[in-house]
């Protein structure tokens, strides 16, 4: 089975729907030990399968339009915010404190790119706030690599010691990842058939998530690469973050085209929550399995408030298993499965050519959330899909079969890159990669400052293509 069929199953997508889709593989592309532009190509193409599934469902056309998956647009989005341009300023990807560091007995890797991240960091290490690089070295030179991962972790800090492919599948969350399927899918209860606008096929593109409302509680980076997709495919899609949990500016431009951004205190603002609730069609997490519970926002609460909402989750490591709880992102989880190991060089640790992890499920849960509007459509029913790095990871090193290379020579990024004017100033940018006969080139706006929209929804919104 190849990786697209594979990701497809998955999705539960009808096989036939597999002839709609061509490929154009170029040479050069991603290249790296495991088949990382296999598994980048599989995501988007099942992205785009789900996509021209939903349209034609809503245009009433008999066959859905045909997807195209070019490997450079691929591998320009999988690399978005290393080619995102400010006014001409390149993004910096990772503070400091977010590397690889050698330990007594091997290697550790912290992340420590928020600020309340590298607190905890070197709170949970007893240094100061002002404590340079050099000295996280030298107290770590002399520590345990697991003993660093379980006293960071422990405080609320991101650190992962590195382990082989042999040693992660030993441990205990790994044989947990591995039981579970690429995309778990659920319906939650027997709400009744969702009832879409019909889209004009002749109105312009296609925009099959077009009068859709998606709440976006995501942060770095499969949630916001997900809900960037389905604003790409006309969804009004509003992020919301803690006032005090401010994103990083270059990080919110890249992955911020065509939504909205608000700020709203869960705690103190339920009623502004529910209100947003009340007409959502999906609500988005990207937050620890759990974490955003206590405000309601469980699959099974939302579903008894608000029936026929599709719910999205994606995190690092799962929604079970020891490490459940913990927090993670792209490079930690390729330190803990072993790909940093399959990447390294002569006893260095490396790592894939791209956040591949992060792309790839970000992509995998856009086609998810996509796949379960058109279930709904015939089938109703509230819809959970759910999704991990972790196990994104498993299928990369142990499911993908790598294919022949070769293909159409790669002339670089710049044939995907793409200009605009806003808010955060003159942006270079990723194009879209998922597309298909009829669909949109691009996104409707640039990306608004980090909070700078009101936490409601836009004015009534448009079912139109």
């Amino acid at each position: 089975m190849t990786a697209l069929m594979y990701a497809w199953s998955s999705l539960g997508g009808d096989p036939a729907r597999l002839s709609r889709l061509t490929t154009v593989p170029r040479e050069g592309v991603l290249t790296a030990r495991l088949p990382v532009r296999e598994l980048a190509r599989a995501c988007v193409g099942a992205c785009g399968l789900a996509a021209a599934e939903l349209a034609a469902r809503r245009t009433g056309l008999a066959e859905a339009p045909d997807v195209r998956v070019d490997d450079g647009a691929v591998a320009a989005a999988f690399h978005s915010e290393r080619l995102l341009r400010v006014d001409g300023r390149a993004p910096v990807s990772f503070a400091p404190l977010s590397r690889f560091w050698r330990t007594a007995d091997g290697w550790v890797r912290t992340h420590a790119n928020y600020p309340h991240h590298r607190a905890r960091l070197l709170g949970a290490l007893g240094l100061p706030e002002d404590a340079p690089a050099e000295r996280v070295a030298g107290l770590l030179a002399g520590r345990a690599a697991v003993e660093v991962e379980e006293t960071v972790c422990g405080a609320g800090g991101l650190a992962v010691a590195l382990r082989t492919s042999e040693r992660w599948r030993a441990h205990e969350q790994a044989a947990e990842v591995a039981a579970r399927p690429l995309v778990e899918r659920e319906r939650l209860d027997a709400a009744p058939p969702r009832e879409f606008p019909p889209l004009d096929p002749g109105a312009g593109a296609v925009l099959p998530a077009a009068g859709l409302r998606v709440l976006d509680l995501t942060r770095v980076l499969a949630g916001p690469v997900a809900t960037r997709t389905l604003a790409l495919l006309g969804a009004d899609v509003l992020r919301v973050d803690a006032p005090w949990l401010p994103e990083l500016p270059d990080q919110h431009a890249d992955t911020g085209f065509g939504k909205r951004s608000a700020t709203l205190d869960l705690g103190t603002g339920r009623d502004a929550l529910e209100d947003l609730l009340s007409t959502a069609d999906v609500v988005v997490t990207g937050y620890r399995p759990g974490a955003l519970d206590r405000f309601g926002l469980s699959p099974e609460a939302l579903s008894a408030r608000h029936p026929g909402l599709v719910v999205a989750q994606v995190s690092a490591w799962g929604a079970y298993g020891p490490w459940r709880g913990r927090r993670g992102f792209d490079s930690l989880v390729q330190v803990a499965t072993g790909i940093a190991v399959t990447e390294g060089t002569a006893g260095e640790p490396g790592a894939l050519p791209a956040q591949a992890l992060d792309h790839g499920t970000g992509y995998l849960l856009a086609a998810a959330v996509l796949r379960a509007l058109t279930e709904q459509s015939y089938d109703g029913g509230s819809r959970l899909v759910r999704l991990a790095l972790a196990r994104t990871a498993h299928w990369l090193t142990s499911g993908i079969r790598p294919e022949p290379a070769g293909g159409e020579p790669y002339p670089g990024p710049d044939a995907w890159l793409a200009e605009t004017g806003g808010a955060p100033g003159r942006l270079r940018y990723a194009r879209p990669a998922v597309s298909f006969t009829g669909g949109p080139a691009d996104w409707a706006r640039p990306p608004v400052p980090w909070g700078s929209s009101p936490a409601r929804w836009a004015a009534a919104p448009v079912a139109g293509g």
